[in-house]
């Protein structure tokens, strides 16, 4: 029987090119109540990461295609990602190994053979502590006052593509190399967008996106 708590529905990508070291995690894990998919590779896991956002990440650190360190790279640049907790699990166990590991990145860092109950125990403390952190930006944000502006504004469709993209935190030149165009191109639909809303800086011009749901 599953108990209550922190793991219910929480959804964990397990990666590690072991398949004997996946089937005997996901099996102890699944046991203990948690969703798992699994990837053999960082290539692979981010293929998973573009459908599905899991609550967790437990990585091995040396993998072919792509290993651990490249993998967390990835997840904190990207604003969808950056927040997930990421465990690296690894047979590598100096204190260098495990700085490295930590200044990547990762969250946590457990050195192969580990106990199942201390992956648990890590998996469920990341989980209320990402938990937590949640709760206080909602909290943060609902104590800001709400960003103003007149109720007939209107956005091109472009205008609108480009205010969801500044909402994920994407930089002017990461949002004109996504849609292919020039940057100068960007800055000028960011300025009318200001101008348009009476708003001062790209945070505000994002706050509202998110508040009104356009993003």
């Amino acid at each position: 029987m599953k108990e209550n708590g922190v793991r219910d529905n929480k959804r964990l990508l397990l990666i590690d090119d072991d398949p004997n070291l996946i089937l005997l995690v996901k099996d102890y894990l699944e046991f203990r109540g948690y969703e798992v998919v699994t990837a053999e590779n960082g290539r692979e896991a981010l293929e998973v990461l573009e459908q599905d956002i899991p609550d967790m990440i437990i990585c091995d650190v040396m993998m072919p295609e792509m290993d651990g360190y490249a993998l967390v790279e990835h997840v904190r640049q990207d604003p969808r990602t950056s927040w997930i907790p990421v465990l690296f699990l690894s047979a590598k166990g100096q204190s260098q190994d495990r700085v490295r590991g930590l200044n990547t990145g990762a969250d946590v860092y457990m050195v192969k053979p580990f106990e199942p109950e201390e992956l648990v125990a890590q998996v469920e403390s990341s989980l209320k502590q990402a938990t937590r952190l949640i709760h206080h930006s909602n909290a943060t944000a609902d104590a800001a006052p709400r960003i103003q502006v007149p109720f007939d504004v209107e956005l091109t469709p472009t205008e609108l593509k480009v205010v969801q993209f500044v909402a994920r935190g994407m930089a002017n030149r990461e949002i004109a190399e996504q849609m292919n165009v020039s940057q100068r191109t960007i800055e000028s639909h960011v300025s009318n967008m200001l101008g348009k809303t009476g708003l001062h800086n790209r945070t505000e011009l994002a706050r509202w996106a998110i508040e009104t749901s356009m993003a």
